[in-house]
């Protein structure tokens, strides 16, 4: 299974080196020197890398006869894509990466189908599930475990405990408003009955 796991950026310095854009979770394993990725697109590559640091919280790679700045601002905007076993799973437990996560279903822990994750947000502070419902709109999940409770890759389900709001913002406003206007109807209906009494004495 090929992922992309970068995007090469501008050029850094004289020497051939890149700033790239990560796009997965495991940059040490997969954006290691000797490591060789193909691209999109696929005339750039393949590609070797030879060396790789990070310099003010940006990660730095030189590719194998990538000597100039020149050179290296050719390979601007460039993907970087890895060959990756399907079956392969992260070496921490409880992690996972994000081709398994793709097209799983998203339902509450009583089997309420919510939608399908079509995303991975990578942030900073956290990973978001972009979630895509039966009706077309998205819902953005974050990836926590006191909301995501269960991934189960067999099932190809993710079950969720979403805290008041997450999902169901659009149902409470309807709801109050019904109760809102539950009240003003039974309002109007004392107030007919007292007019009724009046009349009746």
């Amino acid at each position: 299974m090929q992922l992309v796991v970068a995007r090469i950026g501008r050029a850094h310095g004289i020497k051939g080196e890149v700033t790239v854009e990560v796009r997965t979770d495991e940059p040490e394993l997969r954006l290691g020197p000797g490591a060789v990725l193909r691209t999109d697109p696929a005339s750039a590559g393949p590609l070797t890398i030879e060396t790789g640091r990070v310099h003010s919280g940006r990660l730095l790679l030189r590719f194998e006869g990538v000597r100039d700045r020149n050179a290296a601002e050719a390979l601007r905007n460039i993907l970087l894509i890895a060959e990756v076993d399907p079956t392969e799973m992260p070496e921490e437990e409880d992690e996972y990466y994000d081709h398994q996560l793709m097209d799983l279903d998203v339902v509450l822990a009583d089997g309420t189908e919510i939608g399908r994750i079509t995303e991975i947000s990578h942030l900073p502070s956290q990973d978001l599930f972009i979630v895509e419902r039966p009706d077309g709109t998205e819902l953005m999940i974050p990836f926590v475990e006191s909301i995501v409770t269960e991934i189960d890759l067999e099932e190809q389900r993710a079950v969720i405990d979403p805290p008041p709001g997450l999902i169901d913002d659009r149902a409470e406003i309807v709801s109050s408003r019904d109760e809102s206007d539950e009240k003003s109807d039974e309002k109007s209906d004392e107030k007919s009955d007292d007019a009724s009494g009046e009349d009746q004495a």
